[in-house]
């Protein structure tokens, strides 16, 4: 009899037991489906080459300074010249500052997000262009044209790969001032780092760079600073000769870098640094994914090695007529391979849309999971593996001796069926330890969310609309543009519907560069602290009106007002908790402050003194969860900045968008009025991360529990039909139904407890491997544990139910019949 023909025979007979082969078939699919998703994402974001050319010689350099609690400081001119001269183990240095760009002239005028470079970048970065040519050496310098590349991306969506974008003129605006560029080429596919770019242009296209606080300010610091090593050099022998000139660097200037600041400076490869914040949350998805196949193969051997021994007595029969052990290990691994087959061809079906949800939800962390297919590699290991499993779980099990068919007949089925059981129970404890693993992880990461949703910001952010409103100076000078401010808020204001309006320079939650902007400052009679007069603080720029749009009362003063202006008494808000900082049990108001930090004098705002004219709440515009802002306040018509529009509405604000966005258009046509949404919304956009982190493993666990409860399920319905003898042997010797229904119900118990035990201890030591690499690891803590077994032992309950109440009406006198 042909193999074929095993397998027809196979399929019939599975068909007669179609739960047992959908389960199976399932169990595997979301075993391999999810491994070969996990890894697609992995390997396109963690071991995927770069684009960039010999990137193993590509650099990061970072500058931080423990001290003032800052992990980056990017780089000034001067650091970089210091740092740069006289270096053997790099051969260029080259430098990215971040900016957004207003940009005229391609289509539909509006703000993007955007990088200035000088003429090295593009060669140390090893990056090649797929039309026109790059940005080079002749491009740097005040008298240089100005140029632009549009990143790839860009080009092909925005402008649908138009050729004919070379040589076009566009206008940027910065803020700071307009220059006109021209479009000279567009940049080869790459992961745009340090910040996701639309266009990058040389360093005469934005005037704050060329004025001389930024080439001469050592504190001035916003660039990024990229290297590429010499032949023959390593990571560390570069990381040692900057540390050494670095040293020398500080110990000229110790007035700029202080002791206590503990400024220092690291390299590394650009691709671990592009990859450190995907790393964790991806290899620790890769290790969830590996429990489910632990599970899934758990569960599989389960399943069918218990229907191998429910066909003892079959396989006895058949034994007896004949058949050889070559035959009936052949029709074993027919039926073995269908079920594992249909289980790795289902893997396929899942694997390709699962990996179009995973690489969304990596895109969260890593730009490099965009546009990604199924990388078959581990869709074939999978499947190489369920063939393997298939051939183990054909080959394992015990035959029938034809030489004792009495024995094969009669008592050899209950022998067996007691030995497998054994196995059986091993493999659902093993399940369900698995099981508690990624459970007690999702209630870390469901904790967590609940926790960030139930917290609520101190002000109203459900009908406050935040519109973003780039400063347009083409043509205008300063004042003109406070003018435009100006008359933008009194022509929304008297919209019907809007009930207040302010300006301010950055978004609450949205806008993390503008939010992340802190100073050093003195106050007149403040309290010392640690021997120094030095304090830090947020500093935001808002117009009169703030806070009243917001929601936030007033608890001291008075709010700015259009007095408030250039030329007149300098003036701050500060936020309660810097007001008790520094004058604890004391009024604050009337006293004066003045900005301390060397950076001032390079960004326009002076050293005055100036007066507190009111405290207001703390309003902490940063953290999920409210917590104390040490925050000063200034008027933007007062050494402050513009560019976001804050309406609150009457109603629902969103009805409010088409009304403003044509007043401001009437009052300049080229005005961006662009991502206008509720501060609520803002505030949720920032919460997907912790959301999608939740649902992807959460899915895990639930996925991990359910198949779980089916192996248990599964385990005890085979322990019933071995026992059904013995069952009614105990209710002829009158036993009681509640007593069988009560000792299979404790047996799925047991198990389920011996599970979470083994889960506890390995979640222990996962615990503390994984606290050696990752830093900001969340505990599980006893909430998590306790959650997680209370829910398996429930889940094992139930599992147990339904084979404990089939136990329980066993009619004694037809069991012995049987037997």
């Amino acid at each position: 009899m042909s193999f074929l023909h095993d397998l027809k025979i196979a399929i019939r007979s599975l068909a007669r037991v179609r739960a047992l082969w959908f389960t199976v078939a399932t169990t595997l699919a979301l075993g391999i489906g999810a491994n070969a998703a996990i890894f697609t994402v992995v390997r396109a974001v963690l071991l995927r080459p770069l684009a960039n050319r010999d990137e193993d010689r590509l650099l990061y350099i970072r500058q931080s300074a423990p001290g003032l609690g800052v992990e980056n400081a990017t780089f000034s001119i001067p650091e970089i010249q210091d740092i740069g001269s006289g270096l053997k183990s790099i051969t260029k240095l080259g430098t990215f500052s971040e900016i957004d760009f207003t940009v005229v002239g391609l289509g539909t005028p509006r703000e993007i997000p955007a990088g200035v470079v000088d003429g090295n970048y593009f060669q140390v970065m090893g990056l090649r262009p797929v039309l026109g040519r790059l940005l080079g050496p002749s491009d740097d310098g005040q008298n240089a044209p100005g140029a632009v590349v549009l990143t790839y991306g860009f080009w092909k969506s925005e402008l649908h790969s138009d050729p004919s974008v070379l040589g076009k003129t566009v206008r940027l605006e910065s803020g700071l001032g307009a220059r006109g560029a021209t479009v000279v080429g567009v940049l080869e596919p790459s992961v745009p780092y340090p910040v996701a770019t639309e266009i990058i242009a040389n360093v005469v296209t934005s005037p704050h760079h060329l004025s001389a606080t930024m080439v001469t300010g050592r504190e001035h610091r916003m660039t990024e600073v990229f290297g590429r090593l010499a032949p023959g050099a390593t990571v560390d022998s570069a990381r040692a000769e900057l540390r050494s000139v670095y040293g020398a660097m500080t110990s000229a200037h110790p007035e700029t870098y202080k002791p206590e600041d503990h400024f220092q400076i690291d390299a590394k490869r650009m691709h671990d640094q592009i990859n450190s914040q995907a790393n964790t949350i991806l290899w620790v998805l890769f290790g969830a994914a590996g429990l489910l196949f632990v599970i899934a193969s758990s569960n599989v051997a389960n399943l069918v090695l218990a229907r191998t021994v429910r066909r003892e007595g079959e396989l006895s029969i058949r034994s007896a007529l004949g058949a050889s052990s070559q035959v009936l290990r052949r029709s074993l691994l027919a039926e073995s391979l269908v079920l594992c087959g249909s289980g790795a061809i289902a893997a396929v079906l899942i694997a390709v849309p699962m990996v179009a949800v995973l690489g969304r939800y990596a895109a969260r962390f890593s730009v490099r999971a965009r546009d990604l297919s199924l990388d078959f590699s581990l869709v074939w290991f999978g499947i190489g593996l369920a063939l393997i499993a298939a051939v183990f779980l054909a080959y394992i099990p015990r035959l029938p001796s034809p030489d004792a068919p009495q024995g094969g007949l009669s008592t050899r089925g209950t022998r067996v069926a007691g030995g497998s059981n054994r196995h059986l129970r091993v493999f659902a404890v093993v399940q369900i330890m698995a099981s508690f693993v990624l459970l007690a992880g999702a209630c870390v990461l469901m904790k967590t969310l609940f926790v960030l949703e139930q917290s609520r910001p101190p002000f109203d952010s459900g009908n406050v609309l935040a519109i973003n409103l780039p400063v347009m100076s083409y043509g205008k000078t300063p004042e003109q543009v406070q003018d435009f401010y100006r008359d933008v808020k009194a022509r929304v204001g008297s919209l019907p519907g809007v009930d207040h309006v302010a300006s301010g320079f950055s978004v609450p939650w949205r806008d993390e560069r503008g939010l992340n902007i802190n100073f050093a400052f003195a106050a007149q009679g403040a309290k010392t602290r640690n021997d120094k007069i030095d304090y830090r603080a947020n500093f935001r720029s808002v117009s009169p009106g703030f806070f009243e749009t917001m929601g936030v009362p007033i608890v001291q003063g008075r709010d700015f007002n259009d007095g408030d202006k250039d030329g007149k008494e300098r003036v701050v808000i500060v936020s309660q908790s810097l007001a008790q900082a520094l004058y604890p049990g004391q009024n604050a108001l009337n006293r004066r402050l003045w900005w301390t930090d060397g950076v001032m004098k390079f960004i326009g705002i002076s050293y005055e003194p100036r007066r507190i004219v009111a405290v207001v709440p703390d309003f902490d515009d940063e953290n999920l969860i409210p917590s104390p802002a040490m925050t000063i306040y200034q008027p933007t018509n007062q050494e402050g900045w513009n560019g976001r529009l804050f309406v609150r509405a009457k109603s629902d604000p969103y009805l409010l968008v088409p009304a403003i966005a044509r007043t401001i258009h009437e009052m300049s046509a080229d005005q961006p009025v662009e991502k206008a949404s509720t501060l609520g919304d803002a505030r949720a956009e920032v919460l997907t991360p912790d959301k999608l982190n939740a649902i992807v493993f959460g899915g895990f666990a639930a996925v991990a529990l359910l198949i779980s409860v089916v192996g248990v399920a599964g385990v005890l319905a085979f322990s019933v039909s071995g026992r059904t003898r013995e069952f009614g042997i105990r209710m002829a010797l009158g036993a009681q139904p509640r007593n069988i229904l009560t000792d299979v119900l404790v047996e799925g118990v047991v198990m389920a407890a011996l599970g979470v035990a083994a889960g506890v201890a390995l979640s222990f030591v996962l615990e503390r491997i994984a606290g050696r690499y990752i830093a900001d690891l969340h505990q599980a803590g006893a909430l998590a544990f306790i959650a997680s077994a209370a829910l398996i032992l429930v889940a094992a309950l139930i599992a147990s139910a339904a084979p404990a109440v089939r136990a329980a009406r066993v009619n004694a006198v037809e069991a012995l019949r049987a037997e």
